[in-house]
Formats: structure tokens, sequence, C-alpha cells
């Protein structure tokens, strides 16, 4: 009696009206151009969403899923669908490549003439432009009120261009507490901004 494996009995999905997501990979494994399509069209949305709500930048977010989808078709063959489901794998891949995105182009310190910007409420720029030596006196003012500790997160963050671990590593204290800081801190001076300009 001859048996065939499920991977020889999943070649095509083109006649499957909905196969599971572990039957496309198999068949994009096997080179499938139809399963590709159809485990595209599926998770796309998921996809997209994940990376632009990380990258914030739409281009980004979208070479970032074309990546991701480039990095599944590669590894489809790999895919155990007992340790996760396939969209949980994807997200997986889609998370860290949006990761690494950041960190290769995480921003250059600010300029402390733009720290203004960065946390206050949004203006049009043309009023940004008339009233920025008011913010600007308005942030730091408002710097001036933090416990010492988040006013140095929230410098080192926005000021100097680090992240959260590397403010950790300079004040030599745990991840965590350099997040809660940086979090605090940001909070207050945006509580702080929302009502200057509630008052003015």
């Amino acid at each position: 009696m001859v048996t065939t494996s499920p991977r020889a009995e999943r070649v095509s999905t083109a006649d499957v009206a909905d196969p599971s997501d572990a039957s496309l990979l198999v068949a994009v494994a096997l080179g499938d151009d139809e399963a590709c399509r159809r485990f595209v069209d599926r998770h796309a949305p998921a996809v997209f969403g994940l990376a632009l709500g990380m990258c914030r930048d739409r281009a980004l977010a979208e070479d970032v899923t074309q990546s991701a989808f480039e990095r599944a078709w590669r590894h489809a063959g790999s895919y155990e669908p007992g340790r996760a489901s396939a969209r949980t794998w994807l997200l997986t891949i889609t998370r860290r490549l949006a990761l690494d995105e950041l960190r290769r182009r995480r921003p250059q310190p600010v300029d402390p003439d733009d720290l203004a910007r960065l946390v206050a409420p949004g203006r049009a720029d043309t009023e940004h432009a008339a009233l920025r030596d008011a913010e600007r006196s308005t942030v730091v003012q408002a710097l001036e009120e933090l416990p010492e500790p988040q006013r140095r997160a929230v410098v080192l963050a926005a000021l100097g261009g680090r992240t959260a671990a590397e403010v950790a590593a300079d004040e030599g204290i745990p991840l965590g507490t350099a997040k809660t800081r940086i979090r605090l801190g940001l909070r207050r001076l945006r509580t702080r901004l929302d009502g200057e300009v509630d008052r003015g």
C-alpha cells in the first residue's frame, strides 16, 4: 500500500474553497503561487496594521509588510502549526522586522528648539512659528517642575535621542524603571502643556 504525505496531497490549493493557513503554508513552501496570493489576501491587513502601528510611517510600514511576507515565504517549510497559529507566527515576524527598522532608523538627537513641537499639543505650522519662543519657555518651565529622575530621563530620551535601554544604562537603573520615568515625565509635561493651551 502506497501512502502520501500531507505535503504531497497539498501541492495546490487552487481548487480548495477555504484552505487552512497551515495548508497554504505547505503549498507556499512547495512553490504554489495561488497559495501565496491567498495567504497575503488573508493576512495583509493585520500585518500592515501592526507595522503601521509600530512604525507610524506608511511607506516604512509597507516595506515591513513586504519583507514580512518575503520572510514567511522563505521559511514556510519550517512553520510548525502545533507551536502557534500562522497569524501569530507571521505577526511575530512582522514585529521583529519593524523593531529592526525602528532601531536602524532611530532618530538623531533632537534640537532643543524642537522639543516643544514634540511634546506640546499640535498646532498649525504658522501658529507654531509665531509661538515657538513662548512654547520653548513653557516647556523649559514644565521640565523644571518634574522630579529630577524623570527630568533626566526625559531629557536623555527626547533631547539625547536615547532609547529606554540606553537611558537605563546611563542612569544605572533597571529598564522598567527607565521606561516608567520617561512615560510619567512625558505624561506630566503633556498635562502641563495641555493646561497652558486651555488657559490660552
